[in-house]
């Protein structure tokens, strides 16, 4: 069993990088002790629950408005992009929510 896996490992050939990263030296890394020390400054601890956020007034869904598909382009969509026909037991089957 070993002797097959040995045969996959294969070395990366060196090749030319397609995506070059900037290297990021004139940007200031953050100190770790001074970024906790300033959490540790504006934390204040709660003692009561946070108030729970304001709720959104449910809006109904609206239909989008735009010329709805018509047979004419659905045809001249390629074969890959069509939706494929649907037996009539796999209607059934999404109608019933799932198997009985």
């Amino acid at each position: 069993m070993a002797a097959p896996a040995a045969r996959l490992i294969q070395a990366v050939r060196p090749h030319a990088p397609l995506i070059k990263f900037p290297k990021g030296l004139d940007i200031p890394r953050p100190n770790a002790q001074e970024a906790l020390k300033t959490l540790a400054v504006n934390f204040t601890p709660h003692s009561a629950p946070a108030p729970p956020p304001p709720s959104r007034h449910h809006v109904p869904m609206t239909p989008i408005s735009g010329t709805p598909d018509s047979l004419a382009s659905i045809q001249l969509l390629p074969a890959r992009y069509r939706r494929r026909p649907m037996a009539p037991e796999e209607m059934d089957y999404i109608q019933r929510g799932g198997p009985e």
